[in-house]
């Protein structure tokens, strides 16, 4: 059954959307046969992308070699990522506003935004940071961090950078891979009321890393030093397969795969993505909540790519409650209000109403990732944020930064469905035997190669960690572990991680379908579930929940959840067995461990089964691994 539509563009934005301009100029009528368009001639798509951004001079060769892994772009060709962002720009024009806990709003106009990244461009260099050396950033998301990012891609180095909360063991085994030339980092950062102080975890960071050449910290005397020369800033242009930074994998299992990106793959789908598909403009105010641990805001950070101004708040987002982003967004006149799903989610359950007493009139859009947005977060939107509100669900992934399925100013909002496939990506569903179908749930493949793809593992000299992260399973093809169903809209469905979906009599679901029946269960406020197989019998499916207020979990309880699986997931997959818990594990990016959990109820060693380092909250895997040792 169709679902109902809950927004349509208004007609205006079919007129003024660059997205629309950019369709027209090209002569196609519908974003279908746009889509269509740029996954077939991928060398037109990309060519017209650099073209009508004016990235530079190019050779008539986009696209040298399709396969993957192995594409090679734009060859001959060379690009600077932060000449790009500066260029053209007004120093008394506003670039960023930064916002946080326990502290007034700061407007950075692009002046002020260049004086810094060439202050610290000026003191990178005179460290001896050039074309190629590793800058790695222990920054919270505040202007200094984006300044310094912009410093680092002026002069060709790469950049990587962590969180303040991640423990020191966590961003050891990040940075220590890559071998940081430089170091930038705060001491102190404030979260949910509190300051915390990370001297030492800083210290264990430099004491692990012996060839730093130098660490410089914010608000000390070191960070002046490093800033104390105003030289021009000037831009190292590199090959368009050059370095621009690292991000990591979740590092649930081992070390995190160093996930390397080029300047020119990047800038590119940046380009695409933050013109055409969040169309952002001159005047609009874009925001997306995240920390720098989180490929978000290296996504965010090329709003400055645009004309529009990007906006940057550090701290909880619920602190004092979950109001403070609605107070942020009304503040700010925030056009594009980036969150999770799991946010959304909260909100839900806490009662917030963005919408009273506060002017959202400046707000147009909503943007959810993360994890699947349920139909019920759907309504919450259009109810309680605004009816005429462009809410758009995407799915990507750090593996390419950016996001394959989601939104597009064009088309339609359907309840419960990502609006459409990006431009330049050729996404399908696949089954097991590597065929295309719609309607169907199936493996989340790419058939064709995209700029932004990774150009491989830092430190995986053969290749061999890049080809089995995605080309195992089919050969030549990019499969990235969601579940996805095309429907015949052309729509998306993404149902969870199909490394950690439900197999029942044969019945495959997705966890996201199990969590959105679960969770509609008032007492609850959290969940994990996992599908546990037993020789000679029928495998053993635990649901894990967190009660509301450390409530009891009564027989009352449990009979309600059982009673919402059956009705709206399948009687197959009510589960074997509900139990309380005081915590969902997750990643430090907030992403459920399931499969950790699942490895370590499976008898694996729990230190095997998942890095502790990499989670947001360790003791939460403790229960696992006591319920494993008990049914041994």
């Amino acid at each position: 059954m169709t679902p109902p539509i809950l927004w349509t563009p208004p007609t205006e934005l079919l007129e003024r959307a660059t997205m629309a301009k950019y369709m027209r100029e090209r002569g196609f009528e519908t974003y279908g046969d746009l889509q269509r368009w740029s996954v077939q001639d991928l060398d037109g798509f990309w060519g017209s992308i650099w073209d009508r951004f004016e990235v530079g001079e190019r050779g008539d060769t986009v696209l040298a070699s399709r396969k993957m892994p192995g594409a090679e772009w734009f060859p001959g060709t060379t690009v600077n990522y932060a000449e790009h962002a500066f260029r053209g720009r007004s120093d008394d024009a506003p670039a960023l506003i930064a916002g946080g806990e326990d502290r007034e709003d700061v407007e950075w106009t692009w002046g002020e935004l260049r004086e810094l990244t060439q202050r610290i461009a000026a003191g990178l260099r005179a460290q001896g940071v050039g074309r190629g050396d590793r800058v790695v950033a222990y920054m919270p998301n505040i202007p200094e961090t984006a300044a310094a990012f912009l410093a680092c891609a002026s002069l060709g180095a790469v950049w990587s950078s962590c969180s303040p909360d991640f423990g020191a063991r966590s961003v050891i085994d990040r940075f220590e891979q890559i071998s940081p030339k430089v170091l930038l980092a705060v001491r102190k950062y404030r979260y949910n009321g509190r300051e915390f102080d990370r001297s030492e975890a800083l210290d264990a960071v430099i004491d692990a890393m012996p060839g730093l050449g130098g660490t410089f910290v914010v608000g000390e005397e070191s960070w002046t030093a490093l800033t104390a020369s105003n030289e021009a800033l000037t831009f190292e242009r590199v090959p368009f397969e050059h370095p621009l930074w690292v991000l990591y994998s979740s590092g649930t299992t081992g070390l995190p795969k160093a996930i390397v990106q080029s300047q020119g793959g990047i800038l590119l789908e940046h380009l695409k993505m933050l013109h055409l598909h969040l169309d952002a403009q001159a005047g609009d105010r874009l925001f997306w909540f995240t920390t720098t641990g989180w490929m978000m805001w290296n996504f965010i950070v090329s709003g400055l790519l645009t004309e529009a101004t990007v906006l940057l708040f550090d701290g909880s987002p619920g602190y004092p409650d979950l109001n403070v982003l609605w107070d942020f967004a009304a503040r700010t006149r925030m056009t594009t209000f980036g969150t999770s799903a799991s946010y959304i989610g909260s909100c839900m359950k806490a009662g917030i109403e963005p919408a009273s007493g506060r002017d959202l009139s400046a707000l147009k859009a909503v943007g959810s990732t993360g994890s699947p947005l349920s139909p019920e977060g759907f309504r919450w939107v259009y109810e309680h944020v605004g009816a005429d509100t462009w809410l758009f669900s995407t799915s990507g992934g750090t593996d390419l930064c950016t996001a394959f399925v989601g939104g597009t100013p064009l088309e339609p909002v359907y309840e419960g469905e990502l609006q459409a496939r990006a431009l330049g990506a050729a996404i399908e569903s696949w089954d097991p035997e590597g065929v295309a179908h719609v309607g169907q749930v199936g493996e989340l493949v790419l058939t064709e190669p995209m700029p932004s793809m990774p150009i491989y593992f830092w430190g995986d000299e053969d290749g061999s960690r890049y080809r089995e992260a995605y080309f195992d399973t089919y050969p030549g093809v990019w499969r990235h572990g969601d579940w996805i169903e095309i429907t015949e809209r052309g729509t998306a469905i993404i149902s969870g991680r199909s490394d950690a979906t439900i197999n029942r009599g044969g019945i495959r679901m997705g966890t996201a379908e199990i969590y959105r029946a679960v969770l509609a269960v008032d007492a609850l406020v959290d969940a994990l579930v996992v599908d546990i197989p037993v020789e000679g019998a029928d495998a053993w499916m635990p649901l894990f929940v967190v009660m509301r207020d450390g409530a009891p979990l009564t027989d009352e309880v449990i009979a309600e959840i059982r009673k919402r699986v059956r009705e709206d997931c399948s009687p197959r997959h009510v589960p074997s067995e509900v139990i309380a818990i005081d915590e969902v594990p997750r990643t430090l990016s907030g992403k459920v461990l399931e499969l950790p959990v699942k490895r370590i109820l499976m008898g694996m060693p729990p230190e095997k089964a998942a890095a502790r380092d990499s989670l947001a909250n360790p003791a939460a895997l403790d229960p696992f691994v006591e319920l494993a040792a008990a049914r041994a």
